[in-house]
């Protein structure tokens, strides 16, 4: 990852991108965390979701895009605050693919789980963005049947 820098002018970190023992795993485009930059608050919910889930589950869970350095526009309407995060929902099988709420392979009470945790552990209210309805506290939002799009208030 030569030439990414770990902060950028924003105060915004990149993510730890595949530490050891860490419940979860990247993701995203483009790769390499380059679209991994992340205000302190959400890095801190991340990391505090992270270790409650290693002690519940031993799957990983998926973190891809939240935002570029600098806040660049790259696809993205949102995204650009480092308070906004995309997250997979949860396979049955546990691979690190993605996978939609409306496949056999979507595990809706493993990701109701990990939904319940960012709520527990967020310091502010939270937007999250997803189309299985059965999870208590999503919002239905197009083309978000393959991720969870969550958002600190």
């Amino acid at each position: 990852m030569s030439g990414f820098q770990a902060r950028d002018s924003r105060g915004m970190f990149m993510i730890p991108q595949a530490p050891e023992g860490c419940g979860y795993y990247t993701y995203g485009t483009p790769t390499e965390g380059r679209a991994q930059y992340a205000d302190p608050r959400l890095i801190t919910l991340l990391l505090a979701v992270e270790r409650a889930w290693t002690e519940i589950d031993k799957r990983r869970f998926g973190v891809g895009n939240i935002s570029k350095a600098e806040g660049v526009a790259y696809g993205h309407e949102s995204h650009k605050n480092g308070l906004q995060v995309d997250v997979r929902p949860l396979r049955k099988d546990g691979r690190r693919e993605p996978v939609s709420c409306a496949w056999p392979q979507y595990d809706r009470e493993g990701t109701r789980t990990l939904v319940e945790l960012f709520r527990r552990f967020s310091p502010r209210p939270l937007v999250i963005l997803f189309n299985d309805l059965h999870i208590p506290g999503v919002k239905y939002w197009d083309k978000h049947n393959d991720h969870l799009h969550i958002a600190l208030k």
